[in-house]
């Protein structure tokens, strides 16, 4: 008699080989960024494509660089990047969470539960988790600054310039705030009102904000012209202050000097003419944009503006106008004819500023009456390295904010809430009968990866701190989490290690979702 294996499909046994390889192939991602969580997590180094070298312990930064070909694998980056857009912080957590998840899915298969039971349960696990934060979180106003400064400081503790985050927190709290319109009423915030100019030299000390514009390279002024203008009178425009071109196809050929001298004199004359237009508008700055057909400017158009006394920012990228129109409440002009006095913003001052620590010059826009609500930052560092880093971090920084001013509420940090969730979740799954309790019991403990990364990453013993942990938790201490300055357990809410609701709620239910879809793949098609 044949034996009976008890599948009754042959194609069982494909659906668990495909379901264990996806599930060791998006583990291996996680365990890849898992040494880099917390503040004394590890960065890592990348050699780029074009032999540029980045250093980072920011999870979505790492993994949108690492060439991953896996498809299950990819879901755990797509996953991180996700994280990145909902929240900006946690983009490490996000991905230990979900290999945690995954080893518990792994763990439950082998005990025969069906997949599509796991992920039920997971999700109801996953609401009543959230559920469970929510109740242990507490209201954020957002006038009380320094509250809104200690969980910046808290995101800041990971990143490379931490040690320079008593400087760039307020600088990221306060250019948030600054573009918010209605600070007991918005809902969400537009990060690309804050524009960052990166300048090389100094240091990261010499960081400033902006409440104006700030352009990274300094004035033209090759023919002479004004470097410093009070009252000023700012027209964008963009055509060309250059002599007109013939099309692609034609030459225009010249036989004698005379015709020669014509052509000259006309350009001459027809540059002069756009020129007069520009000081009869009453503009004295105007920033030229850059062009692709021909010139945006010659020499010529610049001498006769210096001649009438208008200073002249040139190259100002296509990407750049609206902002710049928002900032300074001028319009974009794109013929001469209609350059108006109404078409023109204003500020107070403009002028070049010498950059400290380095020969460099930058045109400076002060006394601007934004009435778009922008800031400028203007990053300062030694290297270029360094510059995209703390670029990096202050751009997580004002996405903990941004995070703040979707969800006003506020949790501790150093794995207090992943403990009280563990906690409650397995006290939750006592009273639930069946294969539910057992999946969901399996879910809280996942839980307990990040507090125990974050010990063994800060060269604790994780076994006896995550016991501890459970034990204060128990007794009723919900901000109970890990100092890893002290390497003690202590109340994060007496040290102000504090993080946004959002950021725990977004990485739980983005973790599970994703752990969910990869458990439900069972195999994997060539597609032509």
């Amino acid at each position: 008699m044949a034996k009976i294996t008890g599948e009754t499909l042959r194609e069982n046994s494909k659906g668990k080989d495909v379901r264990q390889s996806n599930i060791v192939a998006a583990k291996a991602v996680a365990n890849a960024v898992r040494t880099s969580l917390g503040p004394r997590g590890m960065d890592k180094l990348m050699q780029l494509p074009n032999n540029e070298v980045l250093i980072s312990n920011d999870g979505a930064t790492i993994l949108s660089h690492m060439q991953v070909l896996h498809p299950a694998a990819k879901m755990l980056v797509e996953l991180s990047q996700s994280q990145d857009i909902e929240a900006g912080d946690g983009t490490t957590s996000v991905c230990v969470i979900a290999g945690a998840l995954l080893d518990a899915c792994g763990s439950l298969l082998s005990k025969g539960i069906h997949p599509t039971t796991i992920a039920s349960s997971f999700k109801a696990a996953a609401a009543q988790a959230i559920d469970i934060l929510t109740n242990i979180a507490k209201p954020v106003d957002l006038r009380n600054r320094e509250q809104l400064i200690d969980a910046v400081h808290t995101c800041l503790s990971s990143k490379v310039v931490s040690q320079n985050s008593d400087l760039l927190a307020p600088i990221a709290v306060d250019s948030v705030l600054g573009v918010l319109n209605d600070l007991d009423n918005d809902s969400n915030v537009d990060l690309n009102d804050i524009r960052m100019v990166e300048q090389i030299g100094g240091t990261i000390d010499d960081t400033e904000l902006v409440d104006g514009l700030v352009f990274q390279k300094g004035s033209t002024k090759t023919a002479g012209g004004p470097s410093q203008i009070s009252n000023a009178k700012i027209a964008l425009i963009q055509f060309c202050l250059s002599a007109p071109k013939t099309d692609m196809e034609n030459s225009v050929v010249i036989s004698d000097y005379a015709a020669m001298d014509r052509i000259l004199r006309e350009e001459r004359k027809y540059i002069l003419g756009l020129c007069k237009k520009i000081k009869k508008s009453g503009a004295n700055v105007v920033l030229i944009q850059k062009s692709i057909l021909r010139e945006a400017y010659n020499e010529l158009s610049l001498h006769f503006l210096a001649k009438m006394g208008i200073l002249v920012v040139t190259d100002i990228e296509r990407t750049e106008v609206e902002f710049i129109c928002r900032t300074l409440g001028c319009q974009p002009v794109a013929h001469a004819d209609s350059l108006k006095a109404d078409k023109l913003g204003g500020a107070a001052h403009v002028g070049d500023v010498s950059v400290s620590g380095s020969g460099h010059k930058v045109v400076k826009f002060s006394g601007v009456q934004n009435p778009g609500k922008t800031m400028t930052v203007l990053l300062r560092g030694s290297n270029k390295l360094v510059l995209a880093e703390a670029n990096r971090s202050i751009h997580d920084a004002q996405c903990v904010v941004r995070s703040f001013v979707k969800k006003r509420f506020i949790v501790a940090g150093g794995g207090a809430p992943e403990i009280e969730i563990a906690l409650r979740l397995k006290e939750f799954a006592q009273s639930k009968t069946g294969m539910d309790s057992y999946c969901m019991k399996a879910y809280a403990e996942a839980f307990e990866s990040i507090p125990y990364t974050l010990a063994e990453n800060a060269g604790m013993k994780p076994i006896e701190i995550v016991t501890e942990l459970r034990k204060m938790h128990a007794d009723g201490v919900s901000g109970a989490g890990i100092n890893v300055k002290k390497s003690a357990v202590t109340d994060m809410y007496d040290i102000n290690v504090l993080q946004p609701l959002l950021v725990s709620t977004s990485a739980l239910s983005l973790a599970t979702e994703t752990v969910c879809m990869i458990l439900k793949i069972d195999d994997i098609l060539a597609v032509k």
